[in-house]
This record gives C-alpha cells, sequence and structure tokens, in this order.
C-alpha cells in the first residue's frame, strides 16, 4: 500500500531552471563546432583532432539524448510501462558511452597503423588553424556556462524555476547542478584542446615529428574513454536494480525500526530508475497495538523526508515470533 505523500504535506514540485531549457542551443553550438572540427581534422589528416571531435560528437549525442529523455519522461505511466519513461534516460546515455567507445576504437586502431607505417602526411597549417578555432570555441563556452550559474538568492524560488512534474519532496537542484557539471566538462575538453593544440604547434614548425599526433589520439583516447567510466558505473548501477548512489541499505532499515510501533522489516528494496528517481518498498511487523496507518503514515513521511524517495511502497503487517527463523525475512548479505 503506498500513500499518497499529499496527505503528509510531503508532495511538492519538482524543479527545472529555465536555463537548462537552453541546452538545445548549446547542443547546436556543439554540433557546429562538431562539423568543423571533424572536417578540419580530415582536411589536415589529423587523428588527434577528429579523435576531439569525437568527444564532441558524443557530447552531441548526449545532449539530444538528454533532451529527448526529458521529453520522454513527461509521458503518462501506461499499463505496459507503469513507472513511467524515466529509464530512458539511462538507456540514452548507455548508448552514447558505447557510441564513443565505438569511434575511439577505430581511431586507436588507425593511430597504431600510422606509428607502425608513418606512410601519412600532416597538414600543419589546417591542423593549426583547426586546433586554435577549437580552442577558442572551448573557451567561450566555458566562459558562458561560468556566466549563466544561477545568482545566489533569498527570494522566492518561483520566479527562477518552473515546475517539470509532480513528485515527492527530495534535494534536487537541477539549476546548479546541471551547469556546474556542464563547465566541469567544457573545461575537460579545454584541456584535450589545449593538448591538440600544442601537438599542432611541433608538427608546424617540425614536420619530422609528425608522430605527435598519433601519439595524442592514444593520450586523448584514454581520457576520453576514462571520462565515461563515471557514467558507465551509475547506468550499470541502475540497470542492475542497484541501490541508489548515495542512499544506504542501514540507515534506511533503522530510520523504519524507529518508526513507534515497528518491531521488524523485512523485503526492503531500494532501487533507482534514473539518477533522482528513486523508489524504495518494504514489509513492516508491527506490535499488537499499533496503529497501522499512523505507523504508515510515519513510516513514509521519514523515507520521503530523508532520502528524497519519489516513490515509497509499504505493506505493514502484524509481528509474529517465527519472523525471526523465516529465511523470506532475513536481510540480504553485504555485497
Amino acid at each position: 500500500m503506498e500513500p499518497s505523500p499529499a496527505a503528509g504535506g510531503l508532495e511538492t514540485t519538482r524543479l527545472v531552471s529555465p536555463r537548462d531549457r537552453g541546452g538545445a542551443g548549446g547542443s547546436l553550438r556543439l554540433k557546429r563546432l562538431h562539423h568543423f572540427t571533424l572536417a578540419g581534422g580530415y582536411l589536415a589528416h589529423s587523428l588527434a583532432i577528429m579523435t576531439d571531435a569525437a568527444h564532441l560528437l558524443a557530447d552531441v549525442g548526449s545532449m539530444m539524448g538528454s533532451l529527448f529523455s526529458l521529453w520522454l519522461s513527461t509521458r503518462p505511466a501506461t499499463r505496459t510501462m507503469t513507472f513511467g519513461w524515466h529509464r530512458s534516460e539511462t538507456l540514452g546515455a548507455l548508448a552514447s558511452v558505447v557510441s564513443l567507445w565505438m569511434v575511439t576504437g577505430i581511431l586507436l586502431y588507425l593511430a597504431f597503423v600510422r606509428l607502425l607505417h608513418s606512410d601519412y602526411h600532416i597538414e600543419g597549417g589546417a591542423m593549426l588553424l583547426t586546433a586554435s578555432i577549437a580552442v577558442c570555441a572551448n573557451l567561450l563556452m566555458a566562459f558562458v556556462l561560468h556566466q549563466a550559474g544561477p545568482p545566489h538568492s533569498h527570494g522566492s524560488r518561483g520566479a527562477e524555476y518552473a515546475p517539470l512534474e509532480e513528485g515527492p519532496e527530495e534535494p534536487l537542484p537541477l539549476g546548479n547542478t546541471s551547469v556546474r557539471a556542464a563547465f566541469v566538462h567544457v573545461l575537460g575538453d579545454l584541456l584535450q584542446s589545449f593538448g591538440v593544440l600544442a601537438a599542432s604547434i611541433l608538427i608546424y614548425f617540425k614536420p619530422q615529428y609528425k608522430a605527435a599526433d598519433p601519439i595524442s589520439t592514444f593520450l586523448f583516447s584514454i581520457c576520453a574513454l576514462g571520462s565515461t567510466a563515471p557514467t558507465l558505473r551509475d547506468v550499470l548501477r541502475i540497470l542492475m536494480e542497484g541501490t541508489p548512489r548515495n542512499v544506504g541499505f542501514e540507515p534506511v532499515r533503522d530510520t523504519l525500526l524507529s518508526v513507534p510501533g515497528v518491531r521488524a522489516t523485512h523485503e526492503l528494496h531500494l532501487w533507482a530508475l534514473t539518477l533522482t528517481y528513486h523508489v524504495a518498498s518494504a514489509h513492516l511487523a508491527i506490535d499488537s497495538t499499533a496503529d497501522p496507518e499512523a505507523v504508515l503514515a510515519e513510516a513514509s513521511s521519514r523515507l520521503y523526508s530523508r532520502f528524497g524517495f519519489s516513490s515509497c511502497t509499504l505493506q505493514v503487517e502484524q509481528y509474529q515470533p517465527e519472523m525471526a527463523q523465516c529465511l523470506r525475512c532475513q536481510e540480504p548479505p553485504q555485497a
């Protein structure tokens, strides 16, 4: 049984900053930069620039996928999709990571072939020009994102945010978090672009050091693959229905046991549909003198307020002494 959060005054509105709606414009700017960088890398015969372009392509795909999943997640739940379409965000992230790994694998193979045979030519001028423009573009995007951070304010959030969807109260500072994450990501791209620029300057003035191009490709490919590790870890955790990040099994169990009247808890399950949409379900064994409705309301209130769960399903039942020997009532072992 799942009580309505509104009954306890816990229903609130999940918020999204209007600045985040500028993601479409940002993705278009990245798309134009990706097209230019890819064309410049092709004309210069530079794998390092193509690696930078592949990273930008992954960024574009990630942004477009996020916008699409944002739209898709607003669709209502159906009898087939009873939880709605929230997990489309996770599938989009997985597709972005897989595509980046595939493109990077091809570029690594080409770089290895170049180091073996050395029968290639680099257009130093075209490589230098393309790398310089890429650095300037990343500097501009970093500046724009730095200025786009929401100002500190003690006023009402109503002017700063617009409703996205209804749900239980949870700590979800989307405006600050998304801009900060984008800013950090652009700084990483900027560092990679500076590395490509350094390689292009070396090749422009010392063409005999053209091996700097495939060597740079190896280094930046490793950085690009490494940058996907946190995303891949989160995606696999969600798809495997693992416990949400920053939500521990023991704290949730102890919170439920601290509710007056609760003697034991079992069948406790914690999982996530997305990084911010967390779900919990459990059976609560209560004393015969306890009020089931009061226990249910108090337990739900504590889960919503302390852990920010988006959905909680709790079943109340009378405590029986034989529950201590029941195999299904035992806690799962630590991983």
